[in-house]
């Protein structure tokens, strides 16, 4: 086990490892919606979106059959959040703090783009109506009002192999596996996974 006395405790120690950043990494900041950052966020699908609040971090996949969030104006989006399993995690950690980071991926790209920012929560009936699905309507929408987008460097998505058609992941469990393990068996199973798909159905459009 690593020995926690030797982590490091300053931001001194820290930037003597690591250096200064390069001048691209800190011009490609934005505070509003660019020409190109707008293509970018308006192709992705997927992102992940973090919060924190008084118990803790959460991060939360977000997916769409379109683009993942609308552009209200330049600098700020919002993000329908459909009914789920009703642990409300993230809403919860908005509620109590805004603090939110997100994090944009584009199938095939190997780049990221990441916005940080404020959130709030809204009920509001007509901005609901703007994602409607056939008959269906998000619970609420999260509003992110942004303080900074930009991208972040190919790499990590070269080392994993993310788009790799090549990779296997034949042996990864299945939720229903995982959820009879950490419930001793009171949860989950081979009918958990089967029942799955039906009940995902009725959340869709």
């Amino acid at each position: 086990m690593t020995n926690k006395d030797q982590a490091i405790d300053s931001l001194t120690a820290l930037e003597a490892l690591y250096g200064v950043p390069g001048a691209p990494a800190l011009r490609k900041v934005a505070r509003r919606m660019t020409p190109l950052y707008r293509k970018w966020i308006m192709a992705s699908r997927f992102c992940v979106l973090s919060t924190v609040g008084e118990e803790g971090t959460d991060g939360s996949p977000r997916g769409e059959d379109g683009p993942v969030v609308l552009e209200l104006d330049p600098g700020t989006l919002a993000m329908p959040d459909w009914r789920g399993n009703n642990r409300l995690d993230s809403l919860r950690n908005i509620v109590t703090d805004g603090r939110v980071s997100l994090m944009f991926f584009v199938p095939g790209s190997n780049n990221v783009v990441r916005v940080n920012g404020v959130a709030w929560l809204t009920a509001d009936a007509d901005l609901r109506q703007r994602f409607a699905k056939k008959t269906l309507l998000p619970a609420t929408v999260i509003v992110i009002e942004m303080s900074e987008i930009y991208t972040q460097c190919a790499r990590a998505m070269l080392r994993a192999g993310l788009w790799d058609p090549t990779c296997e992941n034949a042996d990864v469990p299945t939720v229903g596996q995982i959820l009879a393990e950490v419930s001793e068996g009171e949860e989950g199973g081979e009918s958990y996974d089967a029942a799955w798909g039906a009940r995902a159905a009725k959340t869709m459009w």
